[in-house]
């Protein structure tokens, strides 16, 4: 331990208070963390009652307008007027940037709101501008690239405006990715959790709603859509299109086959738990055949970080100290 010490140049006292420091700050993080954890869930449950508030609103501005159509009287419909809303509007760039297929990653990476669709188009437009004047500053006004032509530094400032471009895209993938993943760790413990309720005698709301309350520990992203689907079994005026919506939401098979099942035994009265336990067994099963999947391609990846890393340290350590023994002599 002494030597140690005198490796490092530390006195016994400044090696106590060190540990006492990491041990100090590693209380501090087990604490923080679940309470920091319970703020994340707080404020993602909160926004999603908040599209359940604004879910209610459009049903019931959709049957009053349905009601007045008669007598020629029609809801205005409240409008964004932010920056970001009047420049996609000034610009129309709903019709040139957005259609069906990234309406689709919007909500599979969890972005449904009308301000996040603005934001993303808002986005797409600003941040060329903002990389391609960076990049210009640097390259022209600092010199970055002073040992280079003119026709180089202008692509370069290109580039960057380009990489700006695609770079909110990049973004809405790599969330959607994310989300897919804990939805899909969480989803066969919540298939369990929603047989239970229903076995147990509960209607598929009540069955929703309290599978919500508890895979949220597991996965927020879960929780989200399965209170959504909670509140549009409640409000929509068909059952099945809850159902279709999630699917549309998460973008996974296991998910589709499981609302395949509920549509099936909403139209034609079959039994739910047989086919619930099915599917959770395969849920979990191909959950399984991922992880064994990512283990099995584990062997090749270490291949050349252990080349790099471990094998010039290893032998480092069996054959330094002859080779020490050989230079002194």
């Amino acid at each position: 331990m002494d030597a140690v010490l005198k490796l490092f140049g530390l006195s016994p006292e400044a090696a106590l208070g060190l540990l006492v420091a990491v041990a100090v700050f590693a209380t501090f993080l087990s604490i923080a963390l679940p309470l920091m954890s319970g703020r994340e869930m707080k404020t993602r449950m909160r926004s999603v009652a908040l599209e359940r508030d604004e879910l209610r609103a459009r049903e019931r501005a959709r049957m009053a307008s349905e009601r007045d159509a008669g007598r020629g009287k029609g809801l205005r419909k409240e409008q964004d007027r932010s920056f970001a809303a009047r420049v996609v509007e000034k610009l129309e760039l709903r019709n040139a940037l957005l259609d069906d297929a990234m309406l689709t990653k919007l909500k599979v990476a969890g972005l449904r709101t009308q301000r996040a669709t603005t934001l993303f188009l808002f986005c797409r437009v600003a941040l060329p501008l903002v990389f391609g004047l960076l990049a210009a500053f640097y390259i022209f006004g600092l010199g970055l690239m002073d040992g280079y032509k003119l026709p180089a530094r202008i692509f370069a400032c290109i580039s960057a405006a380009y990489a700006g471009f695609y770079a909110p895209n990049f973004y809405v993938k790599n969330r959607a990715a994310k989300r897919g993943q804990s939805i899909g760790r969480a989803w066969p413990d919540a298939l369990d959790l929603l047989l239970i309720c229903v076995e147990s005698g509960n209607s598929i709301e009540a069955a929703f709603r309290r599978v919500a309350d508890e895979i949220g520990i597991q996965s927020i992203e879960l929780a989200e859509e399965l209170v959504l689907v909670c509140a549009e079994l409640s409000y929509l005026p068909e059952r099945r299109q809850a159902y279709e919506n999630l699917v549309s939401r998460t973008g996974m098979e296991s998910v589709r086959s499981v609302s395949t099942a509920l549509i099936q035994a909403e139209r034609y009265g079959t039994p739910l738990g047989v086919a619930l336990r099915t599917m959770s067994q395969e849920s979990r099963d191909m959950r399984m055949m991922a992880a064994e999947k990512k283990a099995a391609a584990l062997p090749p990846k270490l291949t050349v970080p252990m080349i790099l890393f471990f094998l010039p340290v290893l032998f480092a350590v069996i054959i330094g100290p002859a080779v020490i023994q050989i230079m002194q002599r």
